[in-house]
């Protein structure tokens, strides 16, 4: 980072045909990029030919609960980008996102006015539009300063925005939200869903993410 602080990351590179993207996730609030959830992503992504990076936001590494102010937060993830960068090919596309806090934060890093990085595109994997129960208390200040392709996977039973709540916020030509059915806050669809396993929906999830970054970079 740029105040000297180091964080540990982890390169998972493109397995077989390269779509020439990289792409960054960030971890939630409450799990580092150790996760199961991040591993199962970021591992799945880059079967599907997506060179992927995760990384630990400097209150995971020092292995505190609260996280950090969001000026640290937005300038860790930055640096994460220049990782990427430098792994990755000079004509890959680079894409930022993550699950709940990772993404909110990687949205208001591609929404920062001062932000040349130049990001392709923004992956939200449960977007936190508020906390549970707290409808009045949105995350969506910086949304309108978003002028980059995105796409949205949403549970539609998440505590914390379902995919209709977040209409109204995110619109545009470049706003795909895919519905999780079932979902919650991590696309989990409990035991009344029997026709597929949760190996089964995530998949299907990498699947349409993978697409969808290919549509983006061309």
């Amino acid at each position: 980072m740029k105040d000297g602080r180091t964080v540990s990351a982890l390169f998972y590179p493109a397995v077989g045909a390269h779509i020439k993207a990289g792409f960054v996730i960030a971890h939630g609030a409450g799990a580092g990029q150790s996760s199961p959830f991040i591993r199962d992503f970021a591992s799945g992504l880059a079967q599907r030919g997506i060179n992927v990076l995760t990384f630990n936001f400097p209150y995971m590494e020092a292995k505190r609960r609260i996280p950090d102010r969001a000026e640290i937060l937005e300038a860790c993830f930055e640096s994460a980008v220049g990782k990427i960068q430098e792994l990755c090919a000079s004509d890959d596309r680079i894409l930022i996102g993550g699950k709940s806090m990772g993404g909110r934060i990687g949205s208001q890093l591609a929404a920062r006015a001062d932000s040349a990085i130049g990001l392709r595109g923004l992956v939200l994997l449960g977007y936190p539009l508020h906390p549970p129960g707290k409808l009045d208390q949105l995350r969506t200040a910086h949304l309108a300063r978003l002028d980059l392709p995105i796409l949205i996977v949403q549970g539609t039973r998440d505590a914390f925005g379902t995919p209709d709540e977040l209409k109204p916020w995110f619109t545009g030509p470049n706003v795909t939200i895919y519905p999780v059915e079932g979902g919650d806050h991590s696309f989990k669809t409990g035991k009344g869903s029997a026709s597929r396993s949760q190996g089964e929906v995530y998949a299907e999830i990498q699947d349409k993410i993978r697409q969808w970054i290919g549509q983006v970079v061309g």
